[in-house]
């Protein structure tokens, strides 16, 4: 993978996630997503233009080539692997999110195929449901009690 900063390879991801529906991404659509200003978006996705990540065209939005998709899906599926593991352990959705957004830059290709194998031992191992009510229940008497 282009070696990006976590800010290209956000604005890659919200590219994608903005140009799901219709096939490309308008830069006021790319600044929802990141919760931005449209006008703060422009210097960015003229950056991703010129290396060749991005097809930008200023009244006809932005487009994703080959090589774009394919490191915007790479960081979509880091980012949902991770929020995943997080809300495995109960941690709340919009928090589980933002800290994906975080850790996604920072964990190695390793780290994320170790979380992706204990989701498959968790679904191909019986007593994992088991542990995991066990552990449910844990957090809920750990949250009743006065801190």
């Amino acid at each position: 993978m282009q070696a990006l900063s976590r800010k290209a390879e956000d604005y890659l991801e919200a590219i994608l996630n903005a140009s799901s529906e219709k096939g490309y991404a308008r830069t006021r659509d790319i600044a929802r997503e990141l919760g931005l200003q449209p006008p703060t978006v422009v210097e960015m996705v003229q950056k991703l233009d010129k290396i060749g990540m991005i097809v930008y065209r200023k009244y006809d939005g932005v487009t994703l080539t080959p090589e774009g998709r394919r490191i915007a899906e790479i960081i979509k599926d880091r980012h949902e692997t991770i929020q995943m593991f997080l809300e495995l352990f109960r941690v709340p959705e919009s928090i589980a999110s933002k800290d994906a957004c975080m850790m996604e830059h920072e964990l190695t290709p390793d780290t994320i195929g170790q979380i992706r194998l204990f989701f498959t031992f968790l679904k191909e191992n019986p007593g994992a449901a088991n542990a995991m009510k066990n552990f449910e229940a844990f957090v809920r008497v750990k949250a009743a009690q006065p801190r």
